[in-house]
């Protein structure tokens, strides 16, 4: 099998059971911010130094994977099917906000903003917060145009929270504290 197809050289990609786009079309836009979040999760893995944040990171990792196949299904219309493909609801959700209260507990009490840094899997976490915020944005934007699960808007919100937890954990077990922005 080849990895090259020639059938978006013309600008335009495919989705599931919905024929072709334009590849700056705001599902397009969407999947690939997904699929860069995915990608910054992948590199946060090979930076983090808490096993327990690698396995969770992996895990995370497989579930982008199915928001951004669902995301390349667009809602059903008339004589079309639209099976739901993630799998992502409020128990995931759940599992994040658990992870989330899990390790702040292990944390100092948070007094500042903090600034992206630290520990390189700190810092890698936080450029993965960051494209997590901008895929949510994107989302946002193709559920105000199309159909979109609340859910998914809900599991991408709770993710960056997630992540910004794992980077405070990650530098605090690295015995570095959070760098705190300072006015002025």
């Amino acid at each position: 099998m080849k990895i090259y197809t020639r059938t978006g050289d013309g600008g335009e990609t495919a989705l599931f059971g919905a024929g072709r786009v334009p590849k700056h079309h705001p599902r397009v836009e969407a999947m690939g911010d997904v699929d860069e979040l995915n990608a910054a999760i992948g590199w946060a893995v090979t930076q983090v130094s808490v096993e327990k944040t690698r396995e969770r990171l992996a895990s995370l990792q497989h579930e982008l994977f199915a928001v951004g196949a669902e995301l390349a299904t667009p809602p059903a219309e008339s004589g079309r099917v639209r099976s739901d493909t993630s799998g992502i609801g409020g128990q995931t959700v759940d599992r994040l906000e658990r992870w989330i209260d899990e390790m702040t507990t292990e944390l100092p009490e948070l007094r500042a903003f903090v600034l992206p840094g630290g520990t390189p899997g700190a810092a890698a976490l936080h450029v993965a917060r960051t494209v997590c915020r901008r895929a949510e944005r994107a989302v946002v934007g193709l559920a105000e145009s199309s159909g979109v699960r609340d859910e998914l808007l809900v599991y991408l919100n709770r993710l960056s929270d997630l992540l910004f937890t794992f980077a405070r954990l990650e530098n605090h077990r690295g015995g570095v504290g959070d760098v705190e922005w300072r006015k002025g």
